[in-house]
């Protein structure tokens, strides 16, 4: 019996297949912690739904805890916060060359362009608006939403 026929396929369609790199923690990340190049390293396993370049991920934040030789998926990182909840951010409102600001309580975290409600510290009004990139609040006449809390 000849079983070459048989066997030299099956090994021509593996060797055809390429190797793909899995992005995978190299230890375990606390959830809420700055990617860095140390964190992760690339393997040669194809794991389902990982990433496969260490540049997507560097740079993010952990938005749940990453386990050790785990893959790293894109629903797993998100963009640092820029503001955490409770912290104390200038609210900027500027329209038509009126610009006003002043400091409001931030209530939630919130990254770059993320929209987030503020209370203002002055009149204890919450408004909504978008995180710009110094970690300030932008609120404008299409933004604003109000309620008033006592």
């Amino acid at each position: 019996m000849n079983t070459i026929p048989l066997v030299l396929p099956l090994v021509v369609a593996l060797a055809g297949q390429a190797a793909a790199d899995s992005l995978v923690a190299a230890h375990t990340i606390r959830s809420r912690t700055i990617i860095s190049a140390g964190d992760v390293q690339l393997v040669t396993d194809a794991l389902p739904g990982a990433l496969s370049d260490a540049e997507a991920a560097v740079g993010m934040e952990a938005r749940v805890v990453l386990y050790a030789g785990r893959a790293i998926r894109p629903e797993d990182l998100s963009p640092p916060a820029l503001i955490e909840r409770n912290q104390i951010v200038p609210l900027i409102f500027n329209h038509n060359g009126l610009a006003i600001t002043t400091d409001g309580r931030s209530l939630s975290r919130a990254a770059l362009g993320d929209r987030v409600r503020a209370m203002n510290m002055q009149s204890r009004t919450t408004v909504s608006g978008t995180v710009d990139s110094h970690g300030r609040v932008l609120v404008g006449p299409t933004e604003m939403t109000f309620s008033r809390t006592e």
